[in-house]
């Protein structure tokens, strides 16, 4: 597990400067790798019912993915129903494992369900985040996707839902390392989708893990029957910052042709 980036696909060292979550964006329109200008943005303001911002959908799917981010510092303001649930439904279109659809999906917006996963947080916090806030010591774009976690951390009561992606179905062959990565690869292109139709809503949204290292704590929380295991959390709330472009490592440095070292087309 990725300590101080909590699975986010934020760098955690090497390579260019990470855009940490809520951090002010760069100047509007920044260019990105390909050569396409990405704006910055902020979340919708005023009605934000489903019927206001449906038309977000609509946001090519370039942009989405050059500017989706974690996004931990969330507004405490209420998110419609309509809203998730048209985000879970674009979820619900990426592939799974022979096509079994096994999965399943809590959101979470009782106050003592998110208190208790606080609660849970906070515990695995003690140990994981004292391990991360030693490298950012050391590391600046570490100690700013540090600070946004930390937020995330001391007020995730507060974040109005939390979506818990689930797998149905018991892994029987846990030992084998293929078998795992099978099992729980199906739940993944379902969960990047939902990031990808949060980021084109205007929501703010993470892929964390943490709250759930305890997992029969975890499943009593959420009332699982046996066989549904939770994965991972995804927090969605209206953004405190801006939306803006991400800044990765060139796409030569990390595509081997063949054979690994083989980097052909680094510049």
């Amino acid at each position: 597990m990725t300590i101080g980036a909590d699975m986010d696909g934020e760098p955690t060292g090497g390579g260019p400067t990470a855009d940490p979550a809520n951090e002010a964006a760069p100047t509007d329109g920044v260019a990105v790798s390909d050569g396409a200008a990405v704006a910055n943005e902020r979340a919708p303001e005023g009605d934000r019912s489903f019927g206001a911002i449906s038309d977000r959908l609509d946001m090519s799917l370039r942009e989405a993915m050059s500017t989706q981010r974690a996004v931990r510092k969330v507004l405490p303001d209420e998110v419609d129903d309509e809203v998730v649930l048209a985000c879970i439904e674009l979820a619900l279109r990426a592939p799974t494992g022979s096509n079994g659809q096994n999965w399943e999906f809590v959101v979470v917006r009782d106050a003592a369900t998110k208190a208790a996963f606080a609660r849970q947080y906070r515990k695995a916090w003690k140990l994981y985040g004292g391990v991360g806030e030693r490298i950012a010591a050391r590391n600046p774009s570490m100690a700013k996707i540090m600070r946004a976690v930390r937020w995330q951390v001391d007020h995730f009561e507060e974040i109005p839902v939390v979506v818990v992606p689930c797998l149905v179905g018991a892994n029987r062959f846990a030992p084998l390392s293929l078998a795992q990565s099978s099992h729980y690869g199906s739940i993944y292109p379902s969960v990047q989708n939902l990031l990808l139709a949060a980021r084109a809503m205007g929501l703010g949204a993470s892929l964390i893990t943490l709250p759930l290292w305890n997992p029969r704590r975890a499943r009593r929380l959420l009332g699982l029957p046996f066989g549904v295991q939770p994965i991972c959390m995804v927090p969605l709330g209206w953004p405190r910052g801006r939306y803006g472009p991400t800044t990765r490592k060139p796409v030569g440095e990390v595509v081997h042709l063949d054979r690994f070292g083989n980097r052909r087309w680094k510049a």
